[in-house]
């Protein structure tokens, strides 16, 4: 936008035609109260985290209402309509002047302004009414307030829709994973084993008959920024995979030579499971990296495992190893307990199909998270640039 259509404000520079308001003026905001939980009741309660329960009452009824955490998930934004009630550790809007606020749109704008950083910086934080009051932001006319939250909604409807693809997918998913890795692909007799009923012609075998089970290096080179360095082999920390799914392709850290002689080497291909924390879950490494103790690799695999296979029956196995987990601090296992425990061996040739049938699956999951991240990546520069007036709509 041109210089000259704008001004200068208490926030910054806005629009000409746009307003700087304390978000008292605009909403009638009141602390929510403690409800009564009750079972098959109809009205939702929302607290700091969103909704957490229903009650037999309510305790406001408009169009909209927007919910603001106070305690705990201080800062946090929900839209909810219609009848509800709202815990005592939310703030929530009462009223609002229609002809002057579209609500969808302060929604908008105070998930966008961030509010959560400025809860009080305590063991519990706090955002208090005050300091939600006298909050300045920046206010279009009515029309502009409509339509960027028109746009802004119209992201969040193909994020849900993308979201619903996922789920419905990661269903089948795990129905197939039940499915394959248990009756195997066209089998007609069956037997049981230490691990359940799987097909005739199927093995049980323990991990460590099949792979070298070798844990990541220790002490781990951290505290120290010699140990590092801008490009190299990727350190692997838990923090990387735990939202990877598959393939881990990139890491937040890299070491120097120094820090690779302190670890242990992990190339493309090699398949790994974390065992402290974020307790087993497997990710196949597609770049050169070092693991430390939080990490197995599986080393020097038998010609009769696929380790794609072997990646699905660890993904299927997690929950027995977060069970299997010692105890301590976090929790973690030992190459030991992860070696001796017992998996279903198919014979290769089945193995390689059942690894290819959820691998296309997982293909199609990593397109919908892809597009997913491209949605958000989109809104968050369509919030950037509507919510501040630095793109103007047309009404």
């Amino acid at each position: 936008m041109k210089e000259h259509n704008l001004k200068q404000t208490e926030i910054g520079k806005i629009p000409k035609e746009w307003k700087v308001v304390r978000l008292g003026r605009i909403l009638s905001l009141r602390n929510g109260e403690r409800p009564l939980i009750t079972e098959n009741s109809i009205f939702p309660i929302y607290g700091a985290n969103g909704i957490m329960g229903y009650t037999s009452n309510f305790l406001v009824n408009n169009d909209f209402t927007i919910i603001i955490g106070r305690v705990g998930a201080s800062g946090e934004i929900h839209l909810a309509t219609g009848k509800i009630w709202i815990s005592d550790n939310a703030i929530y809007s009462r009223h609002y002047d229609k002809d002057k606020v579209y609500m969808p749109f302060v929604s908008y704008l105070l998930k966008f302004k961030n509010i959560n950083r400025f809860a009080t910086k305590s063991t519990h934080p706090i955002i208090t009414q005050s300091f939600l009051n006298s909050f300045l932001v920046p206010l279009p006319p009515l029309p502009e307030q409509q339509k960027i939250a028109e746009i802004l909604s119209t992201v969040d409807q193909a994020i849900e829709k993308v979201d619903e693809s996922i789920a419905k997918t990661e269903r089948l998913k795990k129905g197939l994973m039940q499915e394959l890795l248990t009756k195997g692909i066209g089998h007609k007799e069956f037997k049981d084993t230490e691990i359940g009923r799987i097909p005739k012609e199927w093995e049980v075998v323990k991990i460590n008959q099949i792979s070298e089970v070798r844990r990541g290096a220790s002490p781990r080179p951290i505290g120290n920024q010699k140990y590092f360095s801008e490009k190299g082999r990727g350190w692997i920390r838990i923090s990387d995979v735990t939202n990877t799914y598959k393939y881990l392709r990139s890491t937040s850290q890299y070491l120097s030579k120094l820090g690779e002689s302190k670890s242990v080497e992990v190339n493309p291909g090699d398949l790994i499971m974390s065992i402290c924390a974020t307790i087993g879950k497997p990710i196949i490494v597609d770049m050169k990296a070092c693991i430390h103790d939080g990490f197995v690799v599986f080393r020097n695999l038998s010609k009769v495992i696929n380790i794609e296979f072997l990646f699905y029956v660890l993904q299927r196995n997690e929950y027995k190893f977060v069970n299997m987990k010692q105890t301590g601090t976090q929790g973690n296992l030992n190459t030991t307990l992860v070696g001796e425990t017992f998996i279903p061996l198919p014979p290769l040739p089945e193995q390689q199909k059942i690894a290819e049938v959820l691998s296309t699956v997982d293909k199609r999951l990593e397109l919908l998270r892809n597009k997913k991240e491209k949605l958000h990546r989109i809104k968050k520069g369509l919030m950037n640039d509507l919510l501040i007036g630095r793109r103007r709509v047309k009404v």
